[in-house]
């Protein structure tokens, strides 16, 4: 029986990573089961779990139980999306015993541990935080209800319980970690609870890094820095002391500032986004130096293995015949969502990530005249399927997607896909051909959908952003968006840019290669899927954190 009161990683360590790590996130997408996650910081946190098991790391993880996860994404009467929340249990976490209070709007809330053991999914151990519980008056209870509630003053409570909560529960455990990785800047309350431990910020410096997903300064979170302190996010330390401790000036909190001010080290998730970074909060004082180590994800949960034995094989018909079959097998579930039957031997175009604004998940519609010709040739017919869970209240999203979905109910060849997971975004990927990737340059920081998409068998089509300037090989292993000057031009003008050259490599290249040179075709998939596990599978990047990282 587990000893939770004195834990030790479960497993026989291997040497080379024998330095005790605990990884706060928001989110972790480990497996479809549990339904803790929204979108791609999840998918990263999950895969970094898996690849920490895998190369038998000394790390956990450190997360919340949502009771009612993201959201359940079903649809309206009108087939378009409705956000919906239930209940989630979960039989395969273990009760811990472990029980401790923290106080939050200076009241004390009890906080329950519950653990995801590495043999379940194979995963490096998990510690989820849950405030429902009978001793909790409801408020307190509704802290672990919805993972990034809409409202302030839950968000900040929540950055409470997986900072604070979460270091707490470290000393419960006994595991006293010599590293404290934040993924993203949501735990970064921990450091007023490891001032009170260790007494000093360079001491907290000593042990603390930071891992930043946002390319602008606008994305990353502030908050009122009364309520902050108001609900208890410094752990006692005053206004005057939190000021001096941070750097920072005016009535903001902003937190992804604190935590590289607290941090020896801090890294972005793509090379590209290490540059926009450092960039971007160079001109702060006490910012330690910005590296990057590119997000990856795990081969042995994503990849079709069957693929990669029929091109190690050389064997193009059983290869040719896989993908085929993977997609029909794909298009079932399409048809049962949508009553769309698509077919397997027409080139399939996907679109299926989070569902945010400058993903531009409407980019190749915009265009209706040359949209409709693309839809409607016989000749070279297409298809395409769109999927992804838009922030359950950020209505510009929403009514994009919608859009999408009455624009699928005019043509057989279009879907739009509800429920957008682990389970469906493997579906997808090999359902795809094409995996469209259109965000707006440089705002992505990483976008790793791409590199599961290319573990089963689809080419990425992409304009230039995040991980894939690091891969890519326009008509080698990809096809590639020509880069606007994104500098030296309007938003709209990037659009009509991006939109017009998606439209030339589309019709020039990507379709007549699909369908004239099947060969060539086979190619470009099999150097895409060499080349992803080559260098964007998460293994390297568990092992880059501890050897850039996690080192003193």
């Amino acid at each position: 029986m587990t000893d939770f009161r004195n834990y030790n990683v479960p497993y026989e360590i291997s040497p080379e990573f024998s330095k005790k790590t605990a990884y706060f996130s928001m989110e972790f997408a480990v497996h479809q089961p549990l339904k803790i996650y929204s979108g791609g910081l999840g998918f990263l946190s999950g895969s970094h779990l898996r690849s920490a098991y895998e190369l038998k790391q000394n790390l956990i993880g450190i997360g919340i139980l949502w009771k009612y996860g993201y959201y359940d994404q079903g649809r309206n009467q009108d087939q378009t999306m409705k956000a919906e929340w239930y209940e989630k249990t979960y039989n395969f976490l273990h009760d811990t015993g472990i029980k401790y209070q923290i106080t939050i709007h200076s009241h004390p809330i009890w906080v329950k541990a519950f653990y995801l053991a590495p043999e379940t999914f194979e995963s490096a151990p998990l510690f989820l935080l849950s405030t429902d519980l009978p001793e909790n008056d409801y408020l307190s209870q509704t802290i672990t209800h919805r993972l990034y509630d809409s409202d302030t003053a839950a968000k900040i409570a929540q950055f409470i319980l997986l900072g604070i909560g979460g270091a707490k529960l470290l000393d419960e455990l006994n595991f006293n970690p010599e590293v404290y990785h934040l993924n993203e800047a949501h735990g970064v309350s921990s450091v007023f609870h490891l001032m009170r431990k260790f007494g000093s910020k360079e001491e907290v410096k000593k042990r603390l890094v930071f891992t930043t997903h946002t390319p602008e300064e606008a994305g990353n979170e502030k908050h009122d820095i009364y309520l902050c302190e108001q609900m208890g996010y410094f752990n006692g330390y005053s206004i005057e002391e939190v000021l001096e401790l941070t750097g920072m000036e005016g009535d903001l909190f902003n937190h992804s500032l604190a935590a590289f001010r607290f941090a020896r080290k801090a890294n972005g998730v793509s090379k590209l986004h290490g540059e926009v970074s450092s960039e971007m909060w160079g001109k702060y004082p006490e910012i330690p130096e910005i590296t990057s180590i590119t997000n990856s994800q795990n081969y042995n949960y994503w990849a079709d293995k069957l693929l990669y034995n029929y091109m190690d094989e050389s064997d193009a018909k059983k290869f040719d015949e896989r993908k085929k079959f993977l997609k029909k097998q794909a298009f079932e579930i399409v048809a049962d969502q949508t009553g769309q039957l698509l077919d397997p031997n027409v080139l399939t175009i996907v679109w299926a990530r989070r569902f945010a604004g400058y993903k531009r998940a409407d980019l190749i519609t915009r265009d209706i005249q040359r949209f409709e010709k693309l839809i409607n040739n016989s000749e070279h017919p297409v298809q395409i399927i769109w999927a992804g869970k838009p922030y359950p209240s950020d209505y510009g999203p929403i009514s994009i997607f919608n859009q999408l979905v009455h624009l699928s109910k005019k043509y057989p060849n279009i879907a739009v896909c509800m429920g957008y997971e682990l389970t469906l975004s493997r579906q997808l990927k090999q359902a795809a051909d094409v995996w469209l990737n259109s965000p707006r340059v440089p705002r992505e920081a990483s976008g790793t959908s791409g590199m599961t998409a290319a573990m089963n068998g689809a080419i990425n089509f992409s304009t230039f952003d995040g991980w894939i300037c690091e891969f890519s090989e326009h008509g080698k292993n990809s096809f590639i968006v020509p880069v606007a000057d994104y500098h030296n031009i309007s938003i709209s003008d990037q659009d009509a840019f991006d939109l017009k050259n998606l439209y030339q490599v589309l019709e020039n290249e990507i379709i007549p290669t699909f369908y004239e040179d099947k060969n060539a075709w086979r190619t470009i998939i099999q150097q895409g899927m060499k080349d992803v596990v080559a260098n964007f599978e998460s293994n390297r990047m568990a092992r880059e954190y501890y050897e850039i990282m996690y080192k003193a």
